[in-house]
């Protein structure tokens, strides 16, 4: 299966539902995560899961050994030690899946900053490796995007870049800058 409009709107109110942990019984079914407020600029959430469902139906579930939100200027949440995200489709299988080491989100720009070992892959097993990526809901068209080296492996081929924009269904990318392409034979393809 491929990534869908549904699953970056799904990413989307995963982030959202960060700010709303506590209160929408929709957002934390089997969820849980421990707070504990350190200062007035900062809450704390540890062993955070948390289950995002609609009409009862399971659609994503996140899961951060730490999440902090952040009262500042521009308020954000932050996962400092991983995240993940497992997607689901309508037959409750897994659709889809997304590692970075180092994730932000800003509410007020609907912004979400990926970083770290960011890695996306889809149900065909097609996988995109950065380091940075962006997911810009106002970025139309191009709703991820990213300056720094991209690659995308797909069945059998390799292909590098230098920046990368897609939509956010991840069906049409355009690497700005391809520095090659290479069709690997399946017996020799690396893990």
């Amino acid at each position: 299966m491929k990534f869908t409009g549904i699953h970056i709107l799904i990413l989307e109110a995963v982030f959202t539902g960060c700010f709303f942990l506590v209160g929408c019984e929709d957002m934390l079914s089997e969820g849980h995560a421990k707070f504990n407020q350190k200062d007035i600029a900062r809450e704390e959430g540890k062993d955070v899961v948390i289950t995002y469902s609609v009409s009862g139906k399971k659609k994503a579930i996140l899961k951060g050994p730490v999440m902090y939100r952040i009262q500042d200027t521009v308020p954000y949440v932050e996962f400092p030690k991983n995240i993940h995200v497992d997607f689901f489709d309508v037959q409750d299988s897994l659709d889809s899946k997304l590692d970075a080491k180092y994730a932000t989100y800003k509410e007020s720009q609907s912004k979400v900053f990926l970083r770290d070992s960011v890695r996306i892959i889809n149900a065909k097993g097609d996988t995109l490796y950065c380091d940075e990526l962006y997911w810009d809901r106002n970025h139309t068209g191009a709703e991820f995007y990213t300056d720094k080296k991209v690659r995308i492996r797909r069945k059998m081929e390799i292909i590098d870049g230098i920046g990368m924009e897609a939509r956010q269904d991840f069906k049409e990318w355009y690497i700005i800058n391809p520095t090659g392409t290479v069709k690997v034979p399946a017996t020799q393809f690396p893990n």
